[in-house]
């Protein structure tokens, strides 16, 4: 694959993350998921399995796209409570790493008052790079 990650000299090395990606391929935008199942219904109230079966949901719609979690270059994630947030990392990183993988893609991650959904915490959205064959 045409991935590069963009991590310039005697910067510090993010954590979990690129600074910025580089890519060559065909485009796959996962729209933001939160973490309800494919019947639109939420399991919990709780953020760290709605970013379990958020991540879930993207693996699917990548999937549907020809595309695996190692064509992602870009996260965006939007979470209602970034002290929650930052308090599940190590929770959060475990299911990264098993559902997505340890790559590094260029990520943010943002404290909004509100998302669309009431039930939702989180909600994260993808763009991934299938390599060209």
């Amino acid at each position: 694959m045409s991935l590069q990650t963009l991590l310039p000299a005697g910067w510090p090395r993010p954590k979990g993350y690129a600074n910025g990606v580089t890519a060559r391929g065909r485009m796959v935008f996962v729209a933001g998921m939160v973490g309800w199942d494919e019947q639109g219904r939420f399991h919990s109230t709780e953020l760290v399995p709605q970013v379990e079966q958020a991540l879930r949901n993207i693996v699917a719609v990548l999937a549907e796209g020809g595309a695996k979690p190692e064509h992602i270059v870009r996260m965006t994630w939007y979470v209602l409570d970034k002290r929650a947030y930052i308090e599940a990392w190590p929770q959060i990183g475990r299911l990264f790493r098993e559902l997505i993988g340890s790559y590094n893609a260029a990520m943010t991650a943002v404290e909004v008052s509100g998302l669309m959904e009431d039930q939702a915490q989180v909600e994260i959205e993808v763009t991934a790079m299938v390599p060209d064959e």
